[in-house]
């Protein structure tokens, strides 16, 4: 039997995920020479605040899916949605650089917020039985 496998799974893309925006803020903070603070580098900020909003909401969404995993009502579905709400914090994550991947912020927070709310209400149905 496998033990949570849809969050474990996510909980492991989120760690990487995590890293890889931190990596994101070194490379600023020594191609810039900044060690502490951010110097009002907006570069720096808009790097840090990324994953800033990543650690804002990526508890939320593995509580979520782990607590509905562990109801036994998530198959097939939950597994996408986890994939979604990676994705989109993906996207969120270069979106912050600006540019030309600026709409990647908008679909980031998009699809962060309604897998968000759409695990909410499943995880709120589920609690007053509803499903």
């Amino acid at each position: 039997m496998e033990l949570l496998p849809v969050t474990l799974a996510t909980a492991g893309a989120a760690a990487i995920l995590n890293i890889w925006l931190m990596l994101r803020i070194g490379a600023v903070r020594q191609a810039e020479k900044i060690s502490i603070g951010d110097e009002d580098n907006e570069n720096l900020i808009r790097r840090m605040r990324a994953q800033a909003n990543f650690v804002e909401n990526a508890p939320f969404a593995l509580i979520l899916i782990g607590a509905i995993e562990l109801s036994g009502r998530g198959d097939p579905w939950l597994a996408w949605v986890a994939g979604l709400f990676i994705i989109g914090r993906i996207a969120h994550g270069f979106g912050m650089d600006g540019g030309s991947l600026q709409v990647g912020r908008v679909i980031g927070t998009v699809v962060s917020m309604l897998t968000l709310l759409g695990l909410a209400i499943v995880a709120a149905l589920i609690a007053g039985r509803v499903m």
